[in-house]
């Protein structure tokens, strides 16, 4: 699924869809390249409306848990069906991965978004986005300290463009007030994603990768309502109506947005991009979920990040593309 010495090869998820693990081996060759190009550009649209339509609740007045919250409860219901179907005959596989797949959801589905959503209550959509984007720059510095996997010349390239990037994210030259709370749930956004990647790359293939999504949903929406009663995740129920795009709608037209089309729509749409295209594919074009957020973000919250904001957005990106491209270089 992912490349051990660089960065992951999946699909992102948070924002993110389930990497390709479980794939049927004869499924894998064969490619629709056009086909597999469309369904990946859809579901990077997909997953870049979260931020905007989820924005716009926690602006209303809802707490980012109980956005978040149902966001995955609500997906996790509509993925329950096509989960079970495909785990028949597979449960013993599900057991054998019961830690894996509820690492998964602890952190690739509850914790990536919780973190994410408390970013954007600080931060503008696409400045949180690229800060969790910078999890595969993470994982090549965890390789590098833990395994002594020292990263090549354009990966290590790619780390300084994306870390002269966040620079310019962060408007540090500018001198500009730095929300600090903002960037620390980015960067906990970041670090979920990691060990999202990590665990998953622990998932044997007899586990299909709707069956991880939807288990990792189910996991992640009781640990959110578990972790309410307890009050470590705050449930505060804002407006009955919020604003997109200068129009004032009921508050259940965001949710089933977020819920529906950039969680239980995105992931599926995502593993179909993957198995048209291979990860490896599907993860460069998964980039263009930033310009897709930020694209509605604009349009919806009438949100854009700053000129100097933008050169550094390019950046990261581009530091991206640069580990990934590194990464690609490698057979498998």
């Amino acid at each position: 699924m992912t490349d051990p010495v660089t960065a992951p090869a999946a699909v992102p998820l948070g924002t993110l869809p389930a990497p390709e693990v479980g794939a049927d081996p004869a499924a894998r060759t064969h490619r629709h390249p056009a086909v597999g190009l469309v369904v990946a550009l859809v579901s990077a649209a997909a997953f870049g409306t979260s931020g905007a339509f989820g924005k716009s609740l926690i602006v209303g007045g809802w707490s980012p848990g109980l956005v978040v919250t149902l966001r995955i409860t609500v997906a996790a219901l509509v993925l329950l069906v096509p989960t079970l179907v495909a785990l028949r005959g597979r449960w013993g596989a599900l057991r054998r991965n019961g830690i894996a797949v509820v690492g998964y959801g602890l952190t690739g589905v509850a914790g990536c978004q919780l973190a994410y959503f408390n970013a954007v209550t600080h931060l503008s959509v696409g400045v949180a986005l690229l800060l969790e984007y910078l999890a595969p720059v993470l994982i090549v510095g965890w390789l590098w300290l833990r395994h002594r996997q020292r990263p090549r010349r354009l990966t290590l390239a790619g780390i300084g463009l994306a870390v002269v990037g966040l620079l310019l994210v962060l408007d540090v030259v500018g001198g500009a007030s730095l929300d600090l709370v903002g960037v620390l749930w980015g960067l906990a956004a970041a670090v979920c994603l990691v060990l999202y990647f990590l665990l998953a790359d622990h998932v044997d293939d007899d586990v299909p990768p709707m069956a991880l999504a939807g288990g990792g949903l189910v996991v992640g929406a009781v640990a959110l309502w578990l972790a309410s009663v307890t009050g470590a995740v705050e449930l505060v129920r804002g407006a009955s109506e919020v604003t997109l795009g200068g129009r004032v709608l009921p508050w259940w037209v965001p949710l089933l947005v977020i819920a529906v089309v950039a969680a239980a729509f995105a992931y599926v749409t995502g593993i179909a991009a993957v198995r048209m295209l291979g990860a490896k594919v599907a993860s460069f074009v998964a980039l263009t979920e930033v310009l897709f957020a930020v694209l509605f973000a604009w349009l919806v919250l009438s949100e854009l990040p700053t000129p100097v904001q933008l050169v550094g957005g390019v950046l990261i990106v581009g530091g991206l593309v640069a580990v990934r491209a590194d990464a690609a270089r490698d057979p498998g």
